[in-house]
């Protein structure tokens, strides 16, 4: 009787500053060249490694859109003594002015990994284990925005934070994509207007 060999598992690279550097370069490609043009091939290219690195790294593209998306939040995720800094002062409607202009900035800075998480948000509706990945992280992410605004006293309540978050979301996916659409009107000056319409005054 033939006994069956133990299955080998594909072997997975493991240089970790190569895979954030593969990370980086996939998050470029998805902002310039959307969903469809994250090919392996594209990712090696942009990050100027010899071809078939970025498979010895994400066994398929299932893989690379999951660490892909898990990348953008690191990137976009301000350090913790920056978020301390920020809501030190007394907690009013200004401040939280304050610190959506702060964010807005952040993410602008950021230009590439919010145009590939836009990216990834529509890949997600055909993708569902990519939309459960997604849905995971942007509800932890969101839970903690709450819990430091409650935490830190600041005006309004969960609801005042998702208003908020619901806001910014649509105001720089306009930003980024349609910028002349609201005119004159900048966005500091729009997230003026919004802060003022749905934070409490103090």
């Amino acid at each position: 009787m033939r006994t069956r060999s133990a299955r080998r598992e594909p072997h997975v690279a493991r240089n970790p500053e190569r895979r954030t550097t593969l990370l980086d370069a996939a998050i470029e490609v998805l902002a310039d060249e959307g969903a469809r043009g994250l090919t392996f091939r594209a990712v090696d290219t942009r990050a100027g490694v010899p071809t078939g690195t970025s498979s010895n790294y994400f066994s398929d593209r299932d893989l690379l859109l999951s660490q892909v998306a898990d990348r953008i939040f690191v990137r976009l995720t301000p350090a913790p003594d920056s978020v301390d800094t920020a809501v030190r002062p007394a907690p009013s409607r200004e401040l939280v002015v304050e610190l959506m202009r702060w964010l807005a900035r952040r993410m602008a800075a950021e230009r590439a990994c919010y145009l590939g998480l836009f990216e990834l948000r529509l890949e997600a509706v055909r993708r569902p284990e990519l939309r459960s990945r997604l849905t995971g992280v942007l509800r932890s992410d969101l839970d903690e925005n709450i819990r430091l605004h409650l935490d830190s006293g600041m005006p309004g309540d969960a609801d005042t934070v998702r208003l908020l978050y619901f806001a910014l979301t649509g105001l720089l996916l306009d930003h980024f994509t349609v910028p002349d659409l609201h005119g004159e009107r900048n966005l500091d000056a729009l997230i003026e207007t919004v802060v003022t319409r749905v934070v409490p005054e103090t």
